[in-house]
């Protein structure tokens, strides 16, 4: 257990530090949304770009690890939506938020680290790559649809439309399509650009944590037990149980370190945008306490199921 709590732990106590820093006042929470867009517009992207241009297109477009992921994560808003509709008697821009909640992982924030830590920078960045493009081509633009299917802004199909437009400015895709097409040519940078490109990749993985504590300061439980229970139980259990259940019977990974990192991948806490987009619709309140509960539980899940991966042989 020592050797899993190697990996969680240094992730956590950054996670830890940069909570105790902005509750010490070290820095102010408006700080972190700073932090937050260096780490999305230059060390993500300078990481993507790095992972991507280094390896071979037939080593990157992995359409098993793809299809699984974009299968769990629409399982898993199929269910939530229903849950939502038909138990709770939720609107639509309501269920959309309770689906997002349960199917979108922190795949950049802290999904990388983990990865990292466990299985190295050239699997970890591949699958960030790929998380990327299914989160940002499929998952998301599905439930703002959805979102506003009740809200007056539109048809899903014009909501769509204007969500993929606006990934076309989004840097993390930008530099995917720049990766890819420099994998496809064979185009080396030049040594200065590259070491430069490679010292903002290394930024993104402390940073980056040191974000999600300073962004969960301040945050309450109070008063959301119930929806946030289900929301943290949805995306910490039946999500990654989904993808088990995917792996094993319908979307086969044949790379063991790509089918552990997509596994691992629908086990980290809920992505860091999900209050922003909540916010849209009025449930800000409940999707930052549900993002608190799920950051702060996912040790011990997380914790817990990379024990049982090594059990199974699925970690060295």
């Amino acid at each position: 257990m020592l050797s899993i709590l190697s990996i969680t732990g240094p992730i956590y106590l950054a996670v830890l530090l940069g909570f105790a820093c902005t509750r010490l006042g070290l820095f102010a929470r408006a700080d972190m949304r700073l932090f937050g867009k260096f780490v999305i517009n230059l060390a993500l992207p300078a990481l993507l770009f790095n992972a991507l241009s280094s390896r071979s297109v037939g080593e990157i477009l992995n359409p098993g690890y793809m299809g699984a992921y974009a299968l769990a994560g629409l399982l898993v808003i199929a269910l939530g939506l229903l849950s939502a509709r038909l138990l709770g008697r939720h609107p639509m821009h309501y269920a959309s938020m309770f689906a997002m909640g349960m199917s979108c992982p922190n795949s950049g924030f802290v999904g990388y680290p983990v990865l990292l830590l466990s299985l190295g920078g050239s699997v970890a960045g591949v699958g960030l790559a790929l998380n990327m493009m299914v989160e940002n081509l499929l998952l998301i633009p599905l439930l703002l649809a959805v979102a506003d299917l009740d809200g007056g802004k539109g048809t899903a199909l014009q909501v769509v439309l204007r969500t993929l437009k606006g990934l076309t400015r989004n840097p993390m895709i930008i530099a995917i399509v720049a990766g890819l097409l420099a994998s496809l040519l064979g185009w080396t940078p030049p040594l200065a650009v590259s070491r430069t490109v490679n010292l903002f990749a290394q930024a993104s993985g402390a940073l980056s944590l040191f974000v999600i504590g300073g962004s969960l300061a301040g945050q309450s439980l109070r008063g959301m037990g119930l929806p946030v229970l289900q929301i943290t139980l949805g995306k910490l259990v039946l999500h990654p149980l989904i993808m088990l259940a995917v792996l094993t019977w319908l979307v086969p990974v044949a790379d063991p370190q790509l089918r552990t990192a997509v596994l691992l991948t629908t086990a980290m806490p809920i992505m860091g945008i999900y209050t922003i987009l909540s916010q849209r619709h009025g449930h800000e309140g409940i999707s930052a306490a549900a993002l608190l509960a799920t950051t702060a539980a996912s040790f011990f899940t997380l914790s817990g199921l990379l024990w049982w991966l090594r059990q199974l042989g699925w970690l060295a």
